[in-house]
């Protein structure tokens, strides 16, 4: 995105559009069900609607809503349509003007009361650990119980992660012989309640490569999912508060290791100019979003100086949205992979259709999303791999669990999980046979 795109009106964004059809193959929501409303194409003539009649309908809503906002249109448009700030700014209208039934606000607002909340997520720790120790989840789904209750709740069960131990990470950890960098890093608030162990790989993975890192204690989520689900006054202010956190840190850049996160956190200005922060705010966030990189990204600019230990695995490589498409991350992993000796890496068909995570989606429109995820497990297994490999916490939970729907079973681990395994020369067996995350 350029400078000239961020001052740009919503207008001025629409008429981008020449309404030529590239980006149909690429979006999910087409594919599933082929009707021209759930193109992106479609959605921005709805939005020309909208604002010549200043009518938002309940047919609009619905299609705005269906959108998984994975961005492969973005990539796949000639004429460079920002798509990402178009249904952004409507959903955030969607969200201050329509009034939702009393199911989907209630839906909503325990989503958002929870998800965010790092805190309120490792509460729930103990208790999934123990649920998961009981063997009811067999039976449970098997039964169809939590689906005739609410899909939205046999999602969340079905996709859940196995609870590992979660060591603590101090707020330095130091690089390990000549320090080459001094880096922050995000924890998360998924990422850090549910996939701790990513973030302990994280840390040791940059400290052996020799970079100080600084994890902020005060650092709260990220505002990501609020951010793309049209909550913009919420995604501002969660916005505000990692702001002020990294810019008391004196680190040179913030690596981050969640896809939804890292892109979101690169737009951090437009998520702000969205909910009509000052100009003040707008360019402390532009400053903010200069230092932040993926951590694949990070690590190929870096440069590697530890030793890679072979790992005798076939893995495929799975493109996070956020990554390949919000942030145009898609070579540096696969660097990093095959720098490993005796690792295979294979790509997916399909690469650039959603898996159906999409943040929450899954636990909104958890039908569309399960569809999606069935030929996602497909083009897994097509691969012949034992590892599936991605560099977003919501994919991984989302194809685990639509290859265990298919009755076959996959290992899933995160790009920095295969790194640290082969830095730290533990051979396939700590990656291979494990669930997600």
């Amino acid at each position: 995105m350029t400078d000239t795109d961020s001052s740009r009106s919503f207008e001025d964004l629409l008429g981008d559009c020449v309404h030529c059809g590239f980006c149909l193959p690429t979006c999910p929501t087409y594919v599933l069900w082929g009707e021209e409303m759930d193109s992106p194409r479609g959605r921005i003539h709805l939005m020309e609607q909208m604002r010549e009649e200043d009518v938002l309908s309940q047919a609009a809503v619905e299609h705005f809503d269906r959108c998984l906002g994975c961005l492969a249109c973005v990539s796949a448009c000639p004429s460079g349509v920002r798509y990402d700030s178009l249904i952004e700014t409507t959903r955030a209208r969607v969200e201050q003007e329509h009034r939702r039934g009393p199911g989907e606000r209630l839906l909503r607002a325990a989503i958002f009361a929870l998800f965010p909340h790092r805190s309120r997520l490792e509460l729930l720790r103990g208790p999934l650990r123990a649920y998961q120790a009981s063997g009811l989840s067999a039976p449970l789904r098997r039964s169809g119980l939590l689906e005739r209750l609410s899909p939205s709740l046999a999602a969340m069960e079905r996709i859940a992660p196995p609870v590992r131990p979660a060591p603590r990470l101090p707020e330095l950890v130091p690089a390990r012989g000549r320090r080459r960098a001094v880096v922050g890093m995000l924890t998360g608030c998924v990422q850090g309640a549910l996939f701790p162990q990513v973030n302990t790989a994280t840390a040791r993975v940059l400290a052996t490569e020799g970079c100080d890192v600084v994890i902020p204690r005060r650092q709260g989520c990220c505002g990501a999912l609020s951010a793309h689900s049209g909550r913009a006054a919420e995604a501002a202010r969660f916005a505000r508060e990692v702001i002020r956190v990294f810019e008391r840190s004196g680190v040179e850049a913030i690596v981050v290791n969640s896809a939804g996160c890292g892109s979101t956190m690169k737009h951090y200005a437009d998520v702000l100019r969205t909910a009509g922060a000052t100009q003040e705010w707008v360019g402390r966030a532009e400053a903010l979003g200069r230092r932040v990189v993926d951590l694949a990204e990070f690590l190929v600019d870096l440069g590697p100086v530890a030793e890679r230990h072979p790992l005798p695995v076939r893995a495929a490589y799975h493109d996070a949205c956020h990554l390949a498409h919000g942030q145009g991350v898609r070579d540096q992993p696969r660097r990093l992979l095959r720098a490993i000796p005796e690792l295979e890496v294979a790509d997916l068909p399909n690469a650039d259709v959603c898996c159906g995570s999409a943040g929450v989606y899954n636990l909104l429109r958890p039908q569309a999303a399960d569809d999606l995820g069935r030929r996602k497990s497909e083009d897994v297994r097509s691969t012949g791999a034992e590892l599936l490999v991605a560099g977003n916490p919501g994919c991984s939970l989302q194809i685990a669990s639509a290859v265990r729907r298919d009755g076959a079973t996959i290992s899933v681990a995160h790009t920095v999980q295969v790194l640290d395994a082969s830095l730290r020369g533990l051979g396939r067996a700590a990656l291979v046979g494990r669930a997600a995350g």
